[in-house]
């Protein structure tokens, strides 16, 4: 832990500490050495987060907060602490090692979360939640949950298929699904006898199919509205090879409205799961696969690899060329995400001016 400076004493610095949740937010000061001088709990309402910084200001000077779930429901206290010229600093929730000791309650973590972030360990920067990504994010879970929906009903309609009576099932099974959707959208069911299998089968295939073409609809409109922002937010990530606007989207998302806080793209290709980690012991010197990191981003990179595999010919020849040295095409393919994570981490933190319409 770090050791009291004579500025700091003099000025009664103090750290804050915050264990975020739904309704109630519960805060913990502690002075310079870590010796806890208050816990109190809040209302997670802007009263409630005006009344917490008030609170804490009173023990001394605020030098930093940190704070668990900065993206959830600590996303307004963050904003409004912000706002009001606080260090915030993202903690992670203590490890089951220090709970077994320590015990679990909401001043306790409170009060971890503070000893976090005055040690600097376990800690990172929180993401801005109020810029253009963010409006990027709000649409993209939108149009995620659309497609996921989507995908759900066609499903759907293929295993009614499979049992329905044989006069429908010989009409529909062969088509493609373009024209599945529009043939059962149109069906014709006689109302009147919705107790027979074929009738119910015909209406059920066609409410499904109604529902797709509902949700194709949305996920044109919000691509319609994704499209533009992210091209004026980074155009040259756009305009990269085999990066279209939905990966851009998401690899925007990642890093964030404030990607200064990835200090290099090192870290940010450990922020994609990308960068294998080191597996040594002994004798033996390996690494192992990363199975951490954003999830959603390892897919993007990996759908730009196999663009790039397809279509780039520097990206072939360097496949080919690996491919001879003995690797596997999965192993190829780890290589390409963790380069392709190098190059767009140059594209992210370059500053871009929004395009001239």
């Amino acid at each position: 832990m770090p050791s009291i400076t004579s500025e700091a004493a003099a000025a009664g610095e103090v750290t804050g500490g915050v264990d975020t949740h739904q309704d109630t937010h519960t805060a913990a000061v502690i002075d310079q050495v870590g010796r806890v001088l208050g816990t109190r709990e809040f209302a997670a309402t802007p009263a409630g987060y005006i009344a917490m910084l008030a609170w804490m200001r009173g023990h001394g000077r605020l030098a930093r907060a940190g704070v668990e779930g900065t993206g959830a429901y600590g996303a307004g206290l963050v904003r409004m602490l912000r706002s009001n010229g606080v260090e915030v600093i993202e903690v992670d929730r203590p490890n089951r090692r220090t709970r077994r000791l320590q015990g679990k309650s909401d001043p306790i973590d409170a009060v971890q979360a503070a000893k976090t972030a005055l040690a600097g360990g376990r800690t990172s920067t929180p993401k801005h939640r109020d810029g253009r990504v963010e409006a990027v994010r709000n649409l993209r879970v939108a149009r995620r949950s659309a497609i996921d929906q989507r995908a759900d009903t066609q499903r759907q309609i293929k295993s009614l298929i499979i049992t329905a009576p044989d006069t429908l099932r010989t009409i529909l099974r062969g088509l493609s699904i373009t024209k599945l959707i529009v043939v059962c959208a149109n069906l014709r069911p006689d109302r009147a006898d919705t107790g027979t299998p074929a009738t119910a089968a015909t209406i059920a295939l066609r409410s499904l199919a109604r529902r797709h073409e509902q949700l194709s609809a949305e996920i044109t409109d919000l691509d319609e509205l994704l499209g533009p922002l992210v091209a004026a937010i980074n155009p040259a990530l756009v305009a990269a090879n085999g990066i279209g606007t939905d990966t851009a989207g998401q690899l925007l998302v990642t890093a964030g409205e404030n990607h200064d806080r990835l200090t290099s793209e090192a870290a940010f290709a450990m922020l994609c799961g990308v960068a294998p980690l080191p597996a040594s012991s002994g004798r033996t010197n390996r690494h192992r696969l990363n199975r951490g990191g954003d999830r959603q981003a390892n897919a993007a990179l990996y759908r730009t690899v196999l663009s790039r595999l397809r279509w780039d010919p520097r990206t072939r020849a360097y496949a080919e060329r690996r491919t001879t040295e003995g690797l596997t095409k999965k192993d190829i393919i780890r290589c390409l995400k963790r380069y392709i994570a190098r190059e767009i981490y140059q594209i992210i933190t370059t500053n871009h001016t929004p395009p001239t319409t």
